[in-house]
């Protein structure tokens, strides 16, 4: 049996806390760096075409990342091993979820691109009870599903399709978007994050052969448009590559490990708000009633499937 002393529990409980916090405060910073991704998106797709937003902006979060995981020493030959998995991640949480999200964006108000993007706990909670066998399905996760893509559907308004309503093409971009990366959180914690590589490591694997993949397929005309607007080239640099691309990826790594991969997917609670406030107050976009509803449902549907998901855990197996 080990025996602890009072001084060596203080230490272990204070060190327990300070990592919780830490979790916490990334879990809460990358969910602001994702709500500000879509003005950023917004500028950028004035100027210059999808595609060409999704190159410069992994070109500019890959620089960064590669630079300091070879300071640090966190790439090793031994990594090839998972190369597949590596490409996997490269298409699902980079270059298919950028540029579904990027051609969303360019077709829908910030706003309401934001607001779609609260649906991936929704896809992630779907793709980890098909693949991990870890979810449960019960009353309350299936009125969490109904809401949340309710939701969906009320921002979508395919009723409304003849009228100037929301551009359904965009919905079905976002949605998209929401599935990839949503799957995306199970992928890494199904194969990767019990492989001991670094957050690091496996952001720039990911960043890097998703750049080789959207520059082998991209139309580069014209993409020297972006230099006529210093407000969007900012934006698509710092916003979108340094920090939404290269730090958003070390820090949804160690998200996942600390937490998992559902509990990481909640970090898409704020991006919504966030998205929802920058587009009102600094877009000037109209804040409609039943875009704010629809918000409401995606948002609580998602609360009902995790609290679903906590209750089935909870009760007492036979």
């Amino acid at each position: 049996m080990i025996h602890y002393n009072h001084n060596e529990f203080c230490a272990l409980e204070v060190k327990v806390v300070s990592v919780k916090n830490l979790v916490y405060g990334a879990f809460a910073l990358l969910g602001l760096i994702w709500g500000t991704n879509f003005i950023f998106m917004k500028w950028a797709t004035a100027l210059i075409s999808p595609g060409q937003v999704v190159l410069l902006r992994i070109l500019f979060g890959f620089v960064p990342l590669v630079l300091f995981a070879l300071a640090r020493r966190s790439l090793k030959w031994a990594h090839l091993r998972d190369l597949h998995h590596f490409v996997a991640m490269a298409l699902l949480a980079t270059a298919v979820y950028y540029f579904a999200f990027a051609k969303g964006t360019a077709l829908l108000p910030s706003s309401i691109a934001g607001m779609l993007s609260g649906a991936i706990p929704l896809f992630s909670f779907v793709t980890a009870f098909a693949f991990l066998r870890q979810e449960p399905i019960n009353r309350r996760t299936l009125m969490g599903l109904a809401l949340g893509f309710g939701g969906v559907l009320l921002i979508a308004r395919p009723w409304s399709a003849g009228e100037a309503g929301i551009n359904t093409q965009g919905v079905l971009y976002m949605i998209a978007g929401s599935l990839s990366v949503g799957s995306s959180f199970v992928y890494a914690r199904l194969f990767l994050v019990n492989k001991n590589i670094s957050p690091v490591a496996l952001a720039t694997y990911q960043t890097g052969l998703a750049l080789l993949m959207v520059f082998l397929v991209t139309d580069l005309h014209g993409i020297e448009r972006i230099l006529d607007d210093k407000v969007a080239l900012t934006g698509l640099v710092f916003g979108l590559g340094l920090t939404g691309t290269g730090l958003a990826f070390i820090l949804y790594y160690f998200i996942v490990q600390q937490l998992g991969a559902v509990r990481a997917a909640g970090v898409t609670y704020i991006p919504p708000v966030v998205a929802m406030l920058i587009g009102s107050l600094l877009a000037h976009e109209a804040l409609l009633p039943a875009s704010v509803a629809a918000m409401s449902l995606i948002s609580g549907g998602v609360y009902v499937l995790q609290t679903g998901k906590k209750q089935a855990q909870a009760a007492p197996r036979r």
